[in-house]
């Protein structure tokens, strides 16, 4: 069956919590750490989710469009050029803010978005389409689902530097490997296909599920469900899965985590799906 709705509007509110929940209990070496986020400390990420938070209520909540991005709707290296420009500005400014004052503002922020995106109806058109799964046009719950992953996997980032283990939820993981198998056709918009083709992705592990790429009526689709006949099927676990999608694991440890059977080619563009700006 194609790819439900996955609601995630009531899902922010107990992430958040979570996420100031383990901030307010952090020492201040722990807001030192380096992260699998690039040069980004665990501050950095923590001033990230509340730009993020900030930068939804003020475009979406209160129609608010920043100068940079005022009539003009960037799209390709021009958005990503644009996004590493808000963020890279907004950490640097956030180095004069203390651990306690970032924890205090995303509390207050993250329960604000929690409280708008809990009123939005899911099956309106989103504000922005969500580029990376190669829309123009989006429904709105994929929007807000979009939104989720960003927190969640941000608060992942958080807590794999601290060594605080996973979320307390699986679940949330689960609807996040929903949202992000939309990339997956985008990845595979250039690769040739003919009708009945089909990859199966099997992501072990409690947010466990099972995915199929399918080629029909000309473009690349995916299927929840298993399917017969696939030509090659991918399995990796939904630590290694979240990791891919979030651009937090390189193509090469990709190949030896993600085992493959049947035909390697094929699932080569799976290793490079990206469910974000990059």
């Amino acid at each position: 069956m194609p790819l439900p709705a996955t609601d995630t509007r009531l899902l922010f509110r107990p992430l958040c919590g979570e996420i100031v929940d383990l901030l307010r209990a952090l020492g201040d070496d722990d807001w030192e750490r380096p992260t699998i986020a690039g040069a980004w400390r665990v501050r950095d990420i923590v001033a990230h989710l509340l730009d993020t938070a900030l930068r939804r209520l003020s475009f979406h909540r209160d129609g608010w469009m920043p100068p940079a991005a005022a009539g003009h709707a960037p799209i390709g290296r021009d958005l990503v050029a644009l996004v590493d420009t808000l963020n890279a500005t907004w950490t640097g400014t956030a180095l004069r803010l203390s651990p306690r004052v970032l924890t205090s503002l995303y509390s207050r922020a993250s329960t604000e978005l929690a409280d708008f995106v809990e009123t939005l109806n899911p099956d309106a058109e989103a504000v922005l389409p969500v580029s990376w799964a190669g829309q123009t046009h989006s429904p709105q719950w994929l929007d807000i689902g979009r939104e989720f992953t960003e927190v969640w996997h941000h608060g992942s980032q958080i807590r794999d530097a601290v060594g605080a283990g996973a979320f307390s939820d699986a679940r949330w993981l689960r609807a996040v490997l929903q949202i992000a198998m939309h990339a997956v056709p985008e990845a595979y918009r250039d690769v040739s296909g003919r009708p009945g083709l089909s990859m199966a992705i099997h992501v072990t592990g409690h947010a466990s599920g099972i995915w199929t790429l399918c080629y029909r009526d000309g473009r690349w689709d995916v299927d929840e469900g298993d399917a017969i006949g696939q030509a090659a099927t991918a399995t990796m676990s939904d630590e290694v899965a979240w990791r891919l999608f979030f651009n937090a694991l390189p193509v090469n440890q990709a190949e030896t985590l993600v085992s493959v059977t049947g035909d390697a080619a094929l699932a080569r563009p799976l290793l490079r799906t990206r469910s974000a700006i990059v």
